[in-house]
């Protein structure tokens, strides 16, 4: 479940930024703007105001770096996180058939005692498979958060990865340029080492919000090696008010999307 401590930035930041949101009460699943409106089904996770998923249908570009016989969540920072990490071995693999998986998730989703939250983020594998979709379905998503680097192998699966959501009406909060470029620390010297401005070209051409650029630094990968998020550990950086600009506008949009429920048509399929 993605409420890793690896991608603690902006799952801290959308903690501490989403006071002022309105509790929605219209049918979920409503996308807002110009998305397709269409009533959801299921149950909402008893107590959570909006679940939003972090996606990038592709490994490896910074997605997861962002009761009664129920489990409880570790809960560090003000954050609680439920991983299927926490349940085996440190070196177990996961080897798992689509049954298996799904019984997982709704385990790590439904299963756990969460509490009231003001948003709960999915971390979500790489790909548009089983697990995807059914989260997509189950869960009722607020929105999806695409994370990509710069370069064109890792956009093409973004694509992939907004247009599933597309697909099933949850409405794409933004995109973002993870690892968009890195600074020497003794010199100071910029290098785009993944490319340049690949992400903000692919949301004007998907017509997606474009919400920031992360840059590669070696702290964001020590703090959070070392379970201290870089917002924590240096909140005045420049990377941190690069996580600080990404959570408001990610709010900003639940806003906007939430409005947008609320004064829409309410259509039943």
């Amino acid at each position: 479940m993605g409420l890793s401590n690896r991608f603690m930035p902006i799952k801290r930041l959308l903690r501490s930024s989403t006071a002022n949101l309105t509790r929605v009460v219209a049918v979920r699943g409503f996308a807002g703007l110009n998305e397709k409106r269409v009533a959801s089904k299921g149950p909402l996770i008893e107590g959570v105001k909006d679940i939003i998923a972090v996606a990038s249908g592709k490994g490896g570009v910074g997605k997861s770096t962002t009761a009664d016989l129920r489990m409880v969540p570790i809960e560090n920072h003000g954050v609680k996180c439920m991983s299927i990490g926490f349940l085996v071995e440190k070196d177990a693999p996961i080897v798992w058939r689509g049954p298996m998986v799904m019984s997982a998730l709704e385990k790590l989703t439904r299963g756990a005692d969460w509490g009231k939250l003001d948003i709960l983020v999915v971390d979500m594998p790489p790909g548009t498979g089983d697990a995807q979709l059914s989260i997509s379905q189950r869960l009722q998503l607020s929105g999806a958060l695409i994370v990509s680097t710069p370069q064109d192998v890792a956009l093409i699966d973004a694509r992939r990865g907004a247009n599933m959501f597309r697909k099933v009406q949850v409405p794409i909060l933004g995109l973002i340029e993870n690892m968009s470029c890195f600074r020497c620390p003794h010199c100071g010297e910029k290098s785009d080492i993944f490319g340049s401005g690949g992400a903000r070209r692919t949301a004007d051409e998907m017509d997606m919000e474009f919400l920031g650029e992360i840059p590669l630094e070696v702290e964001i990968r020590r703090s959070s090696d070392e379970g201290s998020p870089i917002v924590i550990q240096s909140p005045d950086s420049a990377v941190s008010k690069a996580y600080n600009d990404v959570a408001h506008k990610v709010v900003y949009r639940l806003e906007e999307l939430a409005k947008g429920r609320k004064d829409g048509p309410e259509i039943f399929l």
